[in-house]
């Protein structure tokens, strides 16, 4: 298989949280379209240019689909779709502050710091597993810092 059609199959994202109310916090992205309208939930991603590197196409996708630069990231490996066998590789790190995210792109009529709870049943499911490993990455102190108000 060519270098190209491979990386056709392939995307990267970012899993971005942040404390609130409400605890812990990923910014989650909906994408547009009458035929999207069921369409589950998903972090913001999408295919490398030729070239470039996970991570980096990650911090390209999130800027263009939410207007978030991104900060500090760390890999938190990748998912594999169980229907499409597309790959999509994972970055997490904390969101920037004062960056609330917006429909930056044509791609997503929607943009929200969703919490967790609820992430886990819109997100699209085979994204379940980034949600996973950010929790124990916060757990375990690896990646970034973030402050949740205790209630």
């Amino acid at each position: 298989m060519s270098d190209s059609r491979a990386r056709a199959k392939e995307s990267s994202g970012t899993v971005l949280y942040r404390g609130s109310d409400l605890g812990l916090e990923i910014l989650l992205v909906h994408p547009a379209g009458n035929y999207n309208r069921r369409a589950p939930w998903g972090i913001p991603k999408g295919q490398p240019d030729p070239g470039e590197a996970l991570e980096a196409a990650a911090r390209r996708e999130t800027l263009e689909e939410t207007g978030i630069v991104c900060g500090e990231l760390v890999a938190v490996g990748f998912v594999d779709y169980t229907r499409s066998k597309k790959r999509v590789h994972g970055f997490a790190g904390p969101a920037p502050e004062g960056q609330p995210g917006r429909c930056a792109s044509w791609e997503v009529d929607k943009v929200e710091f969703i919490e967790l709870s609820r992430a886990r049943r819109i997100i699209h499911p085979d994204q379940v597993a980034f949600i996973d490993r950010l929790e124990r990455l916060l757990a375990e102190g690896g990646v970034g810092s973030v402050l949740v108000p205790q209630s």
